[in-house]
């Protein structure tokens, strides 16, 4: 290990830092924000920094580094130049003084070096390369960033404020098992989602009732908890990255068949995976799924219910929560990118545009007697239709639209296994799409999309003679 972390404590300390440019600038910046009294020398400063100086925040001292300027006795010393004797000067001054110094982009001149920092204030995550790799340690700063939750600095203050009481109502060994619970349970769940008020409550019920019994079968106490997660449309890269957090804390994941292996696979490794899915005019499935949600809940577990595309999108979501609800069950909603969004952006096909469509309606295409449904408003011009579900179904469909007053010449597409590598888009008319689709054989996933922006192409707007590109950046064959 060439160095050794470290973690400074700087507020309302001084720290010099030479040099008025912009490496400067997110110096001053990363100092002022840890709560350090900074002082700039340079003879010229940069917009930023002379405000900061105006403003009283930063002093300046407008000259030329001379070591007597850190005969005052800073708690660290930057340089943060273009000149080289200069920073040599710095760092030279500083040892003398055994001021810990650092110049930029050099680990010879310094004795300290600023590491890659992901701030959730209190907690900091620091990462170094000891010099030799800045842009690799930030690239790993990047991915421990996308792990941590935004609010995972509220959770370190909401339990810092009660370790007292802890301290009071545990015996010492009872105290690291009960904030593990807090952590990765419904109160860690609560204060991560923004809700203090319902963690407070889950907090103070965790802490009477820890005394008493686990359940034999998890070790657990309590009710557990369960996240409606949206899987999104397929690409596994579309999770969101409160779907990864919380597919990494499940015990247990209940999963429908439009949620590919490759979106499984990111849940946690040890997490009991459980295959709920729903085959064409089975309707007692959805009951067999609301026992098991309320079954491991009530064990004390984190269920995590994955779902393709969105929860409350044709999801049933809804019912779910009614369901657990009724039985007081804690529960998170956690969207996902639905069906309808990522197949017409992977297509290149814009739901609404100003000049074809002011508007946007999903259907379930499964639902063709349902006497809601207006089709002559279906039918209309100026919108867009996505008809979900709706390829076994596509004929009668397309007769619906005809009889309610659509053109026949009304453009169309259908995109099949939307966002995945073997996408296809198959475009046509109400009068052609369902033949075409036929030769092509689509099979389910698929979605129906009617209205004149699937006809769309960006080049047309481009003036006569301008270059066109000829390409789509969109994902798939087009047929």
């Amino acid at each position: 290990m060439d160095y050794l972390p470290l973690f400074l404590q700087l507020r309302s300390q001084t720290v010099v830092v030479v040099g008025g440019g912009r490496v400067a600038v997110r110096k001053v910046d990363l100092l002022r924000r840890s709560g350090a009294r900074v002082t700039v020398v340079a003879p010229e400063l940069r917009e930023e920094l002379h405000k900061l100086t105006l403003s009283g925040d930063v002093q300046h001292i407008a000259a030329p580094f001379h070591e007597e300027h850190l005969d005052e006795g800073p708690v660290l010393a930057i340089a943060a130049t273009d000149n080289h004797e200069v920073n040599v000067a710095v760092s030279a001054a500083a040892r003398a003084r055994r001021i810990p110094v650092n110049v930029v982009d050099d680990p010879v001149l310094s004795t300290f070096i600023f590491p890659a920092i992901v701030d959730r204030s209190p907690i900091i995550v620091a990462v170094g390369s000891g010099g030799e790799s800045p842009v690799l340690a930030r690239r790993v700063r990047e991915q421990i960033e996308s792990l941590l939750p935004e609010k995972l600095g509220a959770l370190a203050r909401f339990m810092g404020a009660r370790r007292k009481a802890v301290q009071k109502a545990l015996g010492v060994l009872a105290r690291r098992p009960f904030w593990e619970r807090i952590v990765s349970g419904i109160v860690g769940t609560r204060v991560l989602a923004g809700d203090e008020a319902g963690a407070e409550k889950a907090f103070d019920s965790e802490l009477r009732t820890s005394h008493l019994t686990t359940s034999p079968d998890t070790g657990r106490t309590g009710l557990g908890e369960v996240y409606l997660i949206g899987a999104g449309p397929g690409d596994p890269d579309l999770l969101t990255l409160r779907a990864l957090q919380l597919l990494q804390q499940a015990d247990v994941v209940l999963y429908d068949r439009l949620v590919p292996d490759a979106v499984l696979e990111r849940s946690r490794r040890d997490a009991e995976r459980i295959f709920v899915g729903k085959e064409a005019g089975d309707h007692t499935v959805q009951d067999r799924i609301h026992e098991l949600l309320v079954q491991y809940a009530s064990k004390g577990l984190r269920v995590a219910r994955l779902k393709g595309g969105d929860p409350f999108v044709f999801g049933r979501g809804g019912e779910e929560i009614e369901v657990l609800t009724r039985h007081g069950i804690p529960y998170v909603n956690v969207p996902g990118i639905t069906a309808a969004i990522g197949a017409s952006s992977y297509a290149g096909i814009p739901l609404t545009h100003r000049r074809l469509a002011q508007s946007v309606t999903f259907v379930a295409g499964h639902v063709l007697t349902d006497e809601s449904i207006d089709w002559r408003a279906l039918a209309g011009p100026r919108q867009t239709v996505v008809f979900y579900m709706g390829v076994s179904h596509l004929d009668r469909i397309v007769a619906k639209l005809r009889e309610a007053g659509a053109n026949a010449s009304h453009p169309t597409a259908i995109v099949e296994r939307a966002t995945l590598p073997e996408q296809r888009t198959v475009r046509g008319t109400l009068e052609t799409i369902a033949a075409i689709a036929r030769e092509a054989k689509v099979t389910a996933p698929a979605l129906l999309i009617v209205g004149d922006v699937t006809a769309f192409n960006a080049s047309d707007a481009l003036p006569d003679g301008a270059a066109r590109t000829g390409g789509s950046m969109s994902h798939g064959a087009f047929v």
